[in-house]
């Protein structure tokens, strides 16, 4: 678990921040990763791609497949 956390704060964050989103680790039990979105990710209509794409560099760099569990998480300011 503590790998494929590391591994989307130090490599995964860093490159969807650049497109304004936010990724953030939840939880992993077993297989089952659950990660939060928010920023642009909480409002992207193509996150099914990007989930795909983060569960390709999990198994490729961590060698461990994962069923990825999205959160969408909207800005405190859009829950009013």
């Amino acid at each position: 678990m503590d790998r494929v956390q590391k591994y989307i704060e130090n490599v995964l964050q860093p490159k969807i921040q650049g497109d304004g989103g936010w990724i953030e680790f939840d939880s992993l039990n077993g297989d089952e990763l659950t990660v939060v979105f928010r920023g642009e990710c909480s409002k992207c209509l193509i996150l099914d791609r990007c989930i795909a794409w983060i569960k390709d560099e999990i198994k490729r760099d961590c060698k461990k497949n994962v069923n990825i569990t999205a959160i969408r998480k909207k800005p405190y300011f859009q829950d009013v």
